[in-house]
């Protein structure tokens, strides 16, 4: 793979994460995944996490389809990453007024950027085109 073809892979995993994180995710999600399981916690991160999962497979099955499970693993890493963040984020009260509140934003998305390259290491290592 070229470097345009590593670079436009990783494009894609960037648009994926705005796509399911910000156009895709409804207010339910938002207000709802730092909710105890029973109370409606579980259905809105999974829903959530599972929109990524679908997407993560989807770019999986173009790339490199043996990766398949890839896209379960994003499914609970997405959904571990973002239930840290809403718990932390609503048990200390903490709003969009207080920066604290977007230095751990900032924190939950870097952490699904990483998360995306260690997918494009893997993708690059299976099908031998890691340079």
């Amino acid at each position: 793979m070229t470097y345009s073809g590593i670079l436009i892979l990783y494009i894609v995993f960037r648009l994926k994460q705005l796509i399911c994180d910000f156009f895709l995710q409804n207010t339910y999600m938002v207000t709802h995944k730092h909710m105890p399981w029973r109370e409606g916690g579980a259905k809105a991160l999974f829903t959530h996490a599972g929109i990524h999962a679908l997407f993560t497979f989807a770019i999986v099955m173009f790339y490199a389809p043996s990766l398949w499970w890839l896209g379960f693993l994003d499914l609970f890493v997405h959904a571990s990453i973002d239930r840290i963040k809403a718990c932390l984020t609503h048990g200390k009260g903490w709003n969009y007024k207080d920066n604290v509140f977007w230095w751990v934003f900032g924190i939950d998305q870097e952490a699904h950027n990483f998360s995306h390259l260690l997918y494009i290491v893997v993708i690059l290592s299976k099908t031998g085109l890691l340079l």
